[in-house]
């Protein structure tokens, strides 16, 4: 059979080393020989002998979403092989976390990462934010953390002259050494509308980096039964 389909470019090439890398612009390719962590039901393709186990549901199995308070279930993956993952055609990309290292991500756009790494749920609490509090999960130790991000993501440089305000429903994730707290503005579309609605964002200060995706909110899919 011939076909551009099986190309170089979409043929997967045996594993090099054990750990994640990016497999294209869509998934993560993750050569596991051990345990490692995933969000459930983003697994798309394994080979090997792999087994596949949903975390439960308290703290150390739900990585918290933010706005809404809803919970990411987690999977941990045991054995040897590779696992390739993606998440509705979402962007992915990989962050190397060392020693030393604090960075703070959204629930929602956690894909994969390794069992060295650890996590704790955090939230900054206020007022008007659905669910009781914008909730994060704090990554420290020493490995690879897998995240999707519809589009290409924003990096914005944060510091003491210059703080940044994101859409609590946009930011992804920043780096240690930044403070945040909400804050709040009349919206422009209340504006428009001659409302007199108020907008929150999360405000940023310190110095380091602000992920931000390019899209406020994600459309409410239908649930399946």
């Amino acid at each position: 059979m011939k076909s551009d389909l099986f190309s170089s470019d979409h043929m997967v090439q045996p594993a090099v080393a054990p750990g994640m890398t990016v497999q294209n612009a869509k998934s993560i390719k993750y050569a596991v020989q051990g345990e490692m962590f995933a969000r459930q039901g983003a697994m798309v393709a394994y080979r090997g002998n792999l087994q596949f186990e949903r975390m439960g549901q308290g703290v150390g199995g739900m990585l918290k979403r933010a706005v809404t308070g809803e919970g990411l279930p987690l999977m941990t993956v045991r054995g040897q092989g590779e696992a390739w993952f993606a998440h509705e055609a979402q962007n992915c990309f990989i962050v190397g976390i060392e020693p030393g290292d604090v960075f703070t991500v959204n629930g929602r756009n956690i894909l994969c990462f390794d069992a060295t790494l650890s996590y704790e749920i955090k939230t900054v609490k206020g007022a008007g934010i659905s669910g009781g509090g914008l909730f994060n999960s704090v990554f420290t130790g020493h490995g690879s953390l897998g995240l999707i991000c519809e589009g290409n993501p924003l990096v914005i440089p944060v510091s003491q002259q210059q703080p940044v305000f994101v859409d609590t429903d946009a930011v992804v994730g920043w780096t240690a050494h930044l403070s945040t707290s909400l804050h709040r503005s009349q919206s422009f579309g209340s504006m428009i509308r001659g409302g007199s609605g108020e907008a929150v964002q999360l405000k940023l200060e310190g110095e380091g980096h602000v992920v931000v995706r390019p899209s406020e909110a994600t459309p409410q899919k239908p649930q399946q039964h």
